[in-house]
């Protein structure tokens, strides 16, 4: 239901935040327990449709299981206490509209305080089921996971335009069926949107706030009034013709004169949606923000995802040092970015099968390639990808190790023809990166911030310098054979050199390099 027609105003702001919000449902549910009346039913449902949709939307970026286990949990309570909050919200608005003399509202009051004695002996049996020591687990732990992503962050943007797309969606459907079932759908889809913005982006949060509540308890409202109206008809609550014909034209008035309002803010040139949608990202940003949610995603799941990330920076290195001197094929017919039909951007392919590539070890560190192909695959594709993309990084993933990758292989085979040859260039590309990363570690340069590579060729041989490498360690040897990929598909032998740093006044420095013929060096800064 929506808000009360006399819903009493706050007395203090409340805080914002999933711990806050889930810290107050214990504190609800010992305020709703003495005796279910209306301002208690109510917050403890707000505070737990509040948590529950904190859940959904870090679901999105957080993979693990007890997010689905809190919502599950939340939901069971929260319906519980549905049709006693109905019954309050439906006596509220009877007592608003009509006379206590009028036959019609004795009627519906009679019907209403019989559901609701009814509906609390159900509450306080489920009240008394709900789970308060599990909960106050999660609220010590889930709100830990969540701050892995701090509020504000391009990640959260990302997934708040994800609900703008749905919320608006859901706006076109109700102007052009205007049913009631669709207008309640837009409420839903609306308030969605704005607890995504409430608790999650301070700055438009401040900006927004206002209308998006506004809005919400308009649509709710209107959501009221046809309840009530279908309740009268169902408990024939009219006595004859012309009190059916009063009681229609009060709340069909009330009902237009709330549409009216919502049609003000969103309909036109000058609506809210376009507001909205213009502080959203979009084009290279919304790229950008859709590459900080797979990472973000990778980091919760990869048990070492620093080393991912170094893995990712050096795989940018090669890659550009390889395209600058011209031995990469991939992304050269079309540097695109963001439509379906446009041809992928290798760059940010290899970037997040970097990323990702290690995602798969969360669930067992056997064949873990394998699994992260899976994961990957199973993601809901970003906003600002397109399904070659995904699908190309999920790939690239799966040959980060392990048996080559073959043409006209079954994992191959679920690629068009033109992307398996960008997809088997990138696979090497990040096989060496990996390799190289892995040397670093071995020999005691992790603390090494800045990778630097330089790329290039020399007679036939594509020559590849990299800091701290030294082909005596041992691990030179994983090195030399994650090579083989990159050799296969380049066509020309791949050497691997160390890239040597100068002492100077005493420290050490990294020289300045001479260029290699027909390369361009490559720094990252």
């Amino acid at each position: 239901m929506g808000g009360s027609p006399s819903s009493k105003p706050a007395n203090s702001k409340p805080k914002l935040g999933l711990r806050a919000w889930m810290g107050r449902v214990l504190l609800e549910c010992d305020r709703a327990a003495v005796g279910f009346d209306a301002d208690a039913v109510h917050d403890l449902r707000v505070a737990l449709r509040r948590g529950r949709s904190l859940a959904d939307g870090l679901m999105a970026i957080d993979p693990d299981s007890s997010w689905k286990d809190m919502k599950k949990a939340g939901k069971k309570l929260f319906q519980a206490l549905g049709e006693l909050r109905d019954m309050q919200v439906m006596q509220e608005w009877i007592e608003k509209l009509s006379d206590p003399s009028d036959p019609v509202a004795v009627k519906l009051l009679d019907h209403v305080h019989a559901r609701e004695a009814e509906c609390k002996q159900h509450a306080f049996k489920d009240l008394n089921q709900f789970d308060r020591k599990q909960w106050r687990q999660w609220t010590r732990s889930l709100p830990q996971r969540a701050s892995r992503v701090r509020p504000g962050s391009v990640v959260y943007v990302h997934l708040a335009l994800e609900k703008w797309i749905e919320a608006y969606d859901l706006h076109k459907r109700a102007l052009r069926t205007r049913s009631q079932v669709a207008l309640h759908e837009l409420r839903i889809g609306l308030k969605r949107f704005r607890y995504t913005v409430e608790n999650f982006l301070p700055r438009q949060h401040a900006l927004w706030g206002g209308d998006l509540k506004e809005l919400q308890d308009v649509l709710g409202e209107v959501h009221d009034l046809d309840v009530l109206w279908a309740l009268a008809v169902e408990i024939e609550a009219f006595p004859d013709v012309e009190s059916r014909s009063r009681w229609r034209e009060k709340l069909n008035l009330e009902r237009a004169k709330r549409i009216e309002r919502y049609r003000e803010k969103m309909v036109g040139r000058e609506s809210l949606w376009r507001v909205w949608r213009a502080e959203l990202p979009s084009g290279p940003q919304l790229r950008a923000a859709a590459m900080s949610r797979l990472r973000a995603w990778a980091g919760y799941l990869d048990p070492d995802f620093l080393h991912s990330q170094r893995v990712a920076e050096l795989a940018l290195l090669l890659y550009d040092g390889l395209k600058d001197a011209g031995l990469m094929r991939a992304g050269v017919a079309a540097e695109k970015q963001g439509a379906p039909n446009e041809e992928p951007d290798s760059r940010a392919v290899l970037q997040a099968a970097a990323l990702m590539h290690e995602v798969g070890k969360a669930k067992g560190a056997e064949n873990h390639q394998k699994t992260s192909y899976r994961m990957i695959r199973g993601l809901a594709r970003p906003l600002g990808w397109n399904a070659r993309e995904l699908e190309l990084a999920a790939v690239v993933a799966r040959y980060h190790r392990g048996a080559l990758p073959r043409f006209r292989g079954k994992t191959m085979q679920v690629l068009e023809l033109a992307d398996r040859t960008i997809a088997m260039e990138l696979a090497g590309v990040l096989r060496l990166a990996k390799a190289l990363d892995a040397h670093r570690g071995c020999n005691g340069n992790e603390s090494e911030n800045v990778p630097r590579i330089e790329v290039g060729l020399q007679d036939r041989f594509v020559l590849v310098r990299a800091a701290g490498y030294s082909a005596v360690e041992r691990s030179a040897e994983d090195v030399a054979g994650a090579r083989h990929l990159l050799e296969v598909v380049l066509r020309r032998p791949v050497l691997v050199r160390a890239l040597r740093a100068a002492a100077e006044g005493g420290r050490s420095r990294p020289q300045r390099l001479k260029p290699i013929p027909g390369a361009g060096q490559v720094s990252q800064g």
